[in-house]
């Protein structure tokens, strides 16, 4: 099955935005890593223009605010326990 970059990025989109992983990955194709990284509560931020297909490969690009992201991870594993008691 082939791969496209234009598939691979819709499935990005979707995940980001309706899949499990919407808590804590974001995609952006219009952006500027320095201003929009920065203090982004997504563990990582895919740059969807960045995204290539070549055959069945595809390779997705992320940018990453490792310290904010976690801590954003903590707080969510925080509330998560204080909910189960």
């Amino acid at each position: 099955m082939a791969a496209s970059a234009e598939a691979t990025s819709d499935a990005c989109w979707n995940a980001a935005c309706w899949g499990r992983a919407c808590a804590w990955w974001a995609v952006n194709d219009r952006w500027d890593p320095e201003k929009h990284i920065i203090a982004d509560p997504a563990s990582c931020v895919f740059d969807a223009s960045l995204t290539q297909a070549d055959g069945a490969v595809a390779k997705v690009f992320g940018w990453y605010d490792n310290e904010w992201g976690y801590t954003n991870r903590l707080v969510d594993l925080t509330q998560m326990l204080a909910h189960q008691g």
